[in-house]
């Protein structure tokens, strides 16, 4: 359920190291356009429709039906359309090219987006949850068999998603995340249908609430992680993939670099990291080959695209402002 963990893969990320892509930088200020669909994005528009469909559909016979399992299953639902609209958000926006003021382009929306989405997700749940408490308070009848026919439905649609997404998804996190979210989907909606045949075999309308609660406690589950790992993000936390410690050692380790110090990692967006370091090399001169070749390794092996790395002589008589450990 968690999207934040599926739902960012680095297969749209456009990595810029310095030394690199400068093309991308250099855009006229209105220059925000897009290039042509990528392949990444196949299927996100024919499963966000038919979700999105399907989520009104359930939740007004879940309203209609007086059935709180269909309105969590809705809510359930909702949740993955809105992971789909922001790993599909996330496609389009990180292929913005910079302006002269957006300098990195739109690719923190796709954090924005990722915390809205946590925040709404939890208002959905409580509003699930206190209604659920209260319908165990006082037991209301549940329209079973629109129950059952809806659920049974909500299955079909979400495997049917689930196949959009099985070509691909191997090679990218995003596909990967949308396919497991509609396979557990599909196993949510098998639980309702097993709910309301339960409440035609023995009466028990309490059934329905239980599940709703169930339900609630499955998608704050989920939430909890997008929410916490969004924060992270949006607070320029090292993304959750990245050891800085490695990523300190590995640069310490270059050949000449006697000291690493101000080093910084950032996620540009929920699929592409920036890094910031300086590097005192006391014996070695400009070397193009040297930098061209950490910013190579950095994106091989911690997926940083977009290292920005400055090199001093570490002479004592101009010591680096940045150096000390505390300063930012």
């Amino acid at each position: 359920m968690s999207h934040a963990h599926h739902h960012h893969g680095r297969a749209h990320g456009h990595d810029h190291a310095h030394g690199h892509d400068h093309g991308h930088h250099d855009h006229a200020p209105g220059a925000g356009h897009h290039h042509g669909p990528a392949p990444g994005e196949r299927g996100f528009v024919p499963a966000i429709s038919l979700n999105l469909g399907f989520v009104v559909l359930e939740a007004a016979a879940g309203l209609v039906g007086g059935s709180l399992a269909l309105l969590a299953d809705a809510g359930h639902n909702l949740s993955d359309v809105l992971g789909l609209v922001l790993a599909w958000v996330a496609a389009r926006l990180t292929r913005r090219l910079p302006t002269g003021r957006r300098t990195y382009g739109w690719h923190r929306g796709t954090i924005l987006a990722a915390l809205g989405n946590a925040m709404l997700l939890l208002v959905a749940v409580g509003a699930i949850g206190l209604e659920s408490v209260q319908r165990l308070l006082a037991p209301e009848p549940v329209a079973t068999g629109l129950m059952l026919w809806v659920a049974a439905a909500g299955i079909v649609v979400n495997a049917g998603t689930a196949l959009l997404f099985a070509r691909g998804r191997e090679a990218d996190l995003n596909r990967r995340g949308a396919y497991l979210h509609m396979v557990a989907d599909a196993g949510v909606s098998a639980g309702v249908v097993v709910g309301a045949l339960l409440i035609q075999a023995t009466g028990w309308q309490w059934v329905d609430p239980v599940l709703g609660l169930l339900i609630a406690a499955v998608i704050l589950w989920g939430t909890w992680g997008l929410l916490r790992e969004s924060m992270d993000l949006a607070m320029d936390a090292v993304p959750a993939g990245i050891d800085p410690t490695a990523v300190q050692d590995f640069l310490a380790a270059q050949p000449g670099v006697r000291e690493v110090h101000d080093l910084h990692i950032w996620p540009l967006s929920t699929t592409e990291t920036a890094l910031t370091a300086h590097l005192v090399r006391p014996e070695a001169g400009p070397d193009d080959a040297f930098l061209t070749g950490l910013c190579g390794e950095l994106r091989a092996r911690f997926g940083i695209g977009h290292a920005t790395l400055q090199v001093e002589s570490g002479d004592p008589a101009h010591p680096c402002a940045l150096a000390p450990a505390e300063t930012l």
